[in-house]
């Protein structure tokens, strides 16, 4: 791989992108599931020590609601952005998706005002990220993590409020529902405007959704889409007013986790089978970014961004869209 000569600029750059890569691999690949009354049980999604004198931070609470209906909530202030650090958390709780006998559903949702899951953390060290193993799908761990969360026979719930860019628009669009807040969900794939292509598989989930047109607009125009404009477009199922929002996912997680757990499974094979796109299909998303990643455009871009103050600037992460405009070229 070519590293261009190390300025400051084109050092942090080259660092944010390829994390962004290694990074998409973080995907919270989640779980699922429910039964019937609320027996409140939270664990930490992680069981990685941390150095000595560190503690290792908490990013994703799972709340056992029942033992067939789990809530995995992001919590990682002040923007949700996900790192290397998490991607064991991740793999925890997707290895605990795939072999608990009791689990029907799961909703992924977010503690954090304003974000549900972004963007990569562009910051740590490269070989934090670009050493990780593949997964068991033999993908990349984001991709395999997205992969696994589709195929699995636990349903799952994206349920949107804030920001879902990036990553955080993979993992919606890999579970088996979205609903999004009517006044406050964005999702975006911002990638292009950064000259980076998107690695965890909106190219071939997006056109099956949405239709080709309107998938390109969304990849290719980077640009933010509210609550309103993804129900129209069917990036989501439904958008409620915000207060609705809650009480319609519980209510219908609840429900559907009170259900037998192998008709569940049968019927959602049968819709993978007719609506989900191939493995190879997912791998090629992910091997075409990691060649973007590499270029020197997406590196001065991203460094650009960091520049301006990503990951620092709350109106910079708020406004992502308006931002990645400003690095059009001239």
């Amino acid at each position: 791989m070519k590293v261009r000569p190390p300025t400051a600029t084109s050092t942090l750059a080259l660092s944010s992108t390829f994390l962004t890569a290694a990074a998409l691999l973080l995907l919270p690949a989640l779980a699922l599931s429910g039964q019937t009354k609320v027996a409140e049980n939270v664990d930490h999604a992680s069981d990685v020590k941390a150095e000595p004198g560190q503690e290792q931070a908490q990013q994703i609470k799972v709340e056992k609601r029942t033992p067939a209906y789990w809530r995995v909530t992001f919590d990682n202030p002040p923007f949700n952005i996900f790192g290397p650090e998490t991607i064991p958390q991740m793999e925890k709780v997707v290895s605990q998706i795939e072999t608990d006998p009791d689990l029907r559903v799961v909703v992924f949702d977010s503690a954090v005002p304003g974000f549900f899951l972004t963007h990569y953390n562009f910051t740590p060290p490269l070989a934090e990220s670009t050493g990780l193993p593949s997964g068991p799908t033999g993908l990349h761990p984001l991709p395999d993590m997205l992969v696994r969360i589709s195929k699995s026979p636990v349903v799952s719930i994206a349920l949107i409020r804030g920001r879902a860019t990036g990553v955080g628009s993979e993992l919606a669009l890999a579970s088996d529902m979205r609903f999004a807040s009517r006044q406050k969900a964005i999702l975006s794939q911002w990638e292009v405007g950064a000259g980076l292509v998107p690695g965890g598989g909106p190219m071939a989930r997006l056109p099956r959704l949405m239709g080709r047109g309107r998938a390109l607009e969304v990849l290719l125009g980077s640009d933010d889409i509210n609550g309103d404009l993804a129900e129209e477009y069917g990036y989501v199922n439904r958008s409620f007013d915000d207060d609705k929002l809650d009480p319609f996912v519980d209510a219908l997680a609840t429900r559907i986790s009170g259900f037998d757990r192998q008709a569940i499974a049968d019927t959602k094979r049968l819709v993978d089978f007719a609506s989900l796109p191939s493995n190879p299909e997912i791998g090629a998303g992910w091997d075409a970014f990691i060649t973007s990643v590499q270029r020197p455009v997406a590196q001065k871009k991203i460094g650009r961004l960091m520049e301006m103050g990503l990951q620092k600037d709350p109106d910079i992460e708020t406004r992502l869209g308006h931002y990645t405009q400003s690095l059009a070229e001239n």
